[in-house]
């Protein structure tokens, strides 16, 4: 599960905003280079895809760490709520 207090995390999701603040400068360039709407249209799909994905696993981080602060898990608990977390996060994926 995805928590910021882990690098890899922190640095995959960085990566992830990166990669949609690419995607919003090729939006800008298209529309500056007069390029079709269509075009300009799918280039914001896949930005709000990207940043929709992204914002699902800042959330789910978020859950993760109230759900440690408050219930203090021992490993056994732990587990269970990374896999429930795992399982809520594919869920609402599906959703978006």
């Amino acid at each position: 599960m995805t928590n910021l207090t882990n690098a890899a995390a922190r640095t995959e999701l960085l990566n992830r905003l990166r990669r949609a603040e690419g995607q919003i400068r090729g939006v800008q360039r298209m529309i500056e280079e007069g390029e079709n709407c269509l075009k300009i249209g799918q280039q914001f799909s896949a930005v709000r895809k990207a940043l929709d994905s992204t914002y699902l696993r800042m959330t789910m981080c978020f859950m993760e760490q109230e759900l440690d602060a408050c219930m203090q898990p021992d490993e056994s608990q732990k587990a269970g709520l990374d896999l429930m977390l795992k399982d809520m996060e594919a869920l609402l994926a599906r959703m978006g």
